[in-house]
């Protein structure tokens, strides 16, 4: 059964930091890409750090750019998400998700809540 588990999401204050875990298993073959998503309340989710599918390049969100970063483990099936200097926007539910395609099908994780708050 193909799953993809995020861990890490909580309560941090304003200008703090997070990182966020998500951990494949039950795939036949080892997806080589994780994007990450996620949905604020009364919005639709958006890209954070998703795979564009015409060339399979990493593109991070404009809000995200410089304080996100996405990184991997092969050794462990995980990949973070390092989150610095967290804004109360950043506030949603972020989901992972296999292979990550900004559009286009993906297996997607049940998400973690991360909430900015002070």
């Amino acid at each position: 059964q193909v799953q993809l588990v995020e861990s890490g999401g909580g309560l941090v204050q304003p200008g703090g930091s997070l990182r966020l875990s998500c951990t494949a298993s039950g795939f036949t073959l080892e997806p080589d890409t994780i994007g990450w998503f996620r949905q604020a309340p009364g919005k639709e989710r958006e890209g954070v750090s998703c795979i564009s599918p015409s060339d399979g390049s990493t593109i991070y969100a404009d809000s995200v750019k410089g304080r996100f970063t996405i990184s991997k483990d092969n050794t462990k099936r995980t990949t973070y998400l390092q989150m610095s200097r967290l804004k109360p926007e950043d506030t949603a539910v972020y989901y992972c998700a296999a292979p990550g395609y900004c559009s286009g099908y993906n297996y997607w994780g049940q998400g973690t809540q991360v909430t900015v708050s002070s």
